[in-house]
């Protein structure tokens, strides 16, 4: 019974992951699965993994009901919780990995969070689990006619959205390293320079760190400014390090053995469109 479930955990927590924007809450769901199907006489399933399917898929958008009235109440900017990637995407082929690569970004996540949740689990099984409509209507209790007509809404609220032209990666770590550069430098016309004119900066810390915005910066002279006087508020002794986040390349500044923010830009036309530093302590306890 462990070994037929746990065969299933890591494609549990992806679905749970892109539904939920939290890798600890989608932990948590592939607990509860875990404890619903121990619970289950397993002579009454007759697939293993389309029954999981429906109990994680159901409880995520339970969960994505609760967490939404929580974030009424958040104090600043919402953003999801970041996850290392190179080693979840080195066992995938490079077609597979560009696919992986989009669904678990930040800017697509942020994206889904404008769907109700029966969308939302509807697009995901379909577009990036690829589901036909009758598994899924089976998974959720709707009617077929009904998922094609939520996954039609979400595709075209996402579709008016989306970037048209992607990134190259080797642009989009340039941009990132060059703006590095310059915040440490203190290069305000280099900074502005990397910078589309209507930038746009968030900064999720939970109300936990000190200096951090509460509202999202817009504007190339305000991001840049801010940009330039954060600096002041990292701990001492903190080092910058270029890693994978969710499948694009970061910045993650560390202190001791410790991670005090992770940040991520989403680039358009060859400038840094959006700008987003997750700095609330319980969201990187992960990375």
């Amino acid at each position: 019974m462990v070994e037929s479930f746990e065969s299933y955990r890591s494609y549990l927590f992806a679905i749970a992951y892109r539904m939920l924007g939290s890798a600890m809450d989608a932990e948590d769901m592939v607990q509860e699965t875990y404890l619903r199907y121990s619970a289950t006489p397993k002579d009454s399933i007759t697939s293993h993994k389309a029954f999981l399917t429906t109990i994680i898929t159901r409880l995520c958008m339970d969960q994505l009901h609760l967490a939404r009235r929580k974030r009424d109440v958040y104090l600043g900017p919402w953003l999801p919780e970041p996850l290392i990637t190179p080693e979840a995407l080195e066992a995938v082929s490079l077609e597979e990995r560009v696919d992986m690569e989009e669904s678990i970004s930040l800017a697509f996540l942020l994206l889904l969070e404008q769907l109700q949740p029966i969308e939302r689990a509807v697009f995901l099984l379909r577009e990036v689990f690829e589901y036909d409509y009758a598994e899924i209507a089976s998974f959720l209790g709707k009617s077929e006619v009904a998922c094609r007509q939520w996954f039609s809404r979400a595709k075209k609220h996402l579709g008016d959205h989306r970037p048209r032209f992607p990134t190259s990666p080797d642009t989009h770590r340039q941009l990132l390293t060059g703006f590095l550069q310059a915040a440490q430098a203190g290069e305000m016309p280099a900074l502005m320079n990397l910078l589309a004119e209507d930038v746009t900066l968030w900064v999720d810390s939970g109300g936990k760190v000190k200096g951090a915005a509460t509202r999202p910066i817009a504007g190339r002279d305000a991001v840049a400014r801010f940009s330039l006087g954060t600096k002041r508020f990292w701990p001492e002794n903190s080092r910058v390090e270029l890693e994978e986040v969710n499948g694009q390349a970061a910045l993650i500044i560390r202190a001791g053995g410790q991670v005090f923010s992770v940040l991520t830009i989403e680039v358009e036309e060859g400038r840094i469109q959006a700008i987003r530093i997750i700095a609330n302590p319980e969201k990187l306890a992960r990375v």
